[in-house]
């Protein structure tokens, strides 16, 4: 009996020295409770806090600004002043459903979804190009689809589809991203092809961060810079020559170099959204009273959401929006250079490009900067597919955030 305890006790401390042991080689997440694959239980770190609260403040500002700047074309179209804030807090009651689930999903289980997304978004895309289809055309673009009660923009599931699937695509060849048949290739051919479905809207700024995403993540994955630096100028002139390939566009291009050699016509939008801007001064006339959205600044509710926002708040609330977007592309690249792996790493750099690049060209199109591309700014403007994506998008990136381990 006492050789029996006396076995078992140095059977008890031959199992601790084990565990030691393997505890110093690092592999004590083998002995972890075992959890559901899909599932992550994660930890919030500071960068997950920071996205989240950053998410929900554009999505509140967002909603606040879709109320002022929609009243009055809503009660003129519509018959009711808050015709457009209902549809848009729909879509944002869904949106932050979708952000909750996509947070908690491991990001590798969404990846693998990626083609099928890739197969869903290129169908929508091509239905908007079959004739007396659902597809609902307005100012000359035909952009969304009707399907039952709700009014979707492919083009916004289309840049999301691509970047799950070039991130795992890259991810998967990492030791082939010297090799351009491999990598740059097949995500050149999938990214321009999904562009020009774009261009044949049209919408030549949406196409142009589709091929800009999928660059930076070519970038980011390891893919050679002098490919990469041939193929951009290679780009570059074919999409300056496509802008200057119709009336249409040549009038866009030549408005933002001089809006006021025709403001009553080719440059009316841009000065009336330079005259809101202008009109706000330091703080603004006051949340609501301004006057841009009373039939002087067309598209007020949607692509030139920001003038209308800097008139009513004047250079204090438009720079505090230009800060909030520079707090998330900054805590977003951070999430991705502190990912767990390769692919966490594409993901939310890649995801926070997209937003960083809508950002930058809607506010600079409001301020004359770059020319109006009919690009809405992420969680602002009037736009349920844009919002309900990017919101989606931002749970796959706090996903990743969850999961950084230091």
């Amino acid at each position: 009996m006492t050789a029996t305890r006396s076995s078992r006790r140095a059977a008890t401390r031959t199992t601790d020295r084990s565990v030691k042991k393997l505890a110093t080689k690092g592999v004590m997440s083998s002995l972890r409770p075992l959890r559901h694959p899909s599932m992550v239980a994660g930890r919030r770190t500071i960068e997950f806090a920071v996205l989240l609260l950053l998410t929900l403040a554009l999505t509140f500002v967002g909603l606040i600004m879709v109320l002022s700047a929609s009243t009055v074309t809503g009660l003129q179209v519509n018959g009711s002043p808050w015709f457009h804030l209902q549809r848009q807090g729909m879509w944002a009651v869904i949106g932050l459903l979708a952000m909750g689930v996509l947070m908690r999903l491991d990001y590798r289980d969404v990846a693998r979804f990626a083609p099928v997304m890739m197969t869903g978004a290129t169908v929508m895309l091509v239905a908007l190009l079959v004739p007396g289809g659902h597809a609902v055309s307005a100012n000359g673009a035909t952009r969304w689809l009707s399907v039952g009660p709700f009014t979707i923009q492919p083009s916004e599931f289309a840049k999301l589809a691509l970047t799950l699937f070039v991130a795992d695509l890259i991810a998967r060849r990492a030791h082939l991203t010297h090799d351009n048949r491999a990598v740059l290739i097949p995500v050149m051919f999938v990214s321009l092809f999904l562009a020009g479905l774009v261009l044949l809207q049209p919408s030549q700024g949406t196409a142009t961060i589709i091929v800009a995403v999928a660059m930076i993540l070519l970038y980011l994955g390891g893919v050679s810079i002098w490919s990469l630096g041939s193929v951009t100028v290679v780009l570059v002139s074919a999409f300056a020559a496509f802008a200057m390939s119709s009336p249409y566009r040549r009038a866009r291009i030549e408005s933002w170099w001089d809006p006021f050699n025709d403001p009553d016509g080719a440059g009316y939008q841009t000065v009336q959204s330079l005259v809101g801007v202008a009109s706000g001064g330091v703080d603004g006339v006051g949340l609501g009273s301004g006057r841009a959205k009373w039939g002087f600044l067309p598209e007020a509710h949607t692509d030139f959401i920001f003038s209308v926002l800097a008139e009513e708040l004047g250079f204090i609330g438009g720079l505090m929006l230009i800060l909030f977007y520079v707090g998330l592309v900054m805590f977003g690249l951070r999430v991705a250079f502190a990912a767990p792996d390769r692919l966490g790493m594409l993901l939310a750099g890649g995801i926070t490009t997209a937003i960083a690049m809508q950002a930058f060209i809607n506010i600079g199109a409001a301020i004359n900067v770059l020319p109006i591309s009919g690009v809405t700014l992420p969680f602002v403007s009037m736009g349920g597919s844009s919002l309900m994506v990017n919101l989606a998008a931002m749970g796959v990136v706090l996903n990743v955030a969850r999961q950084i381990e230091r």
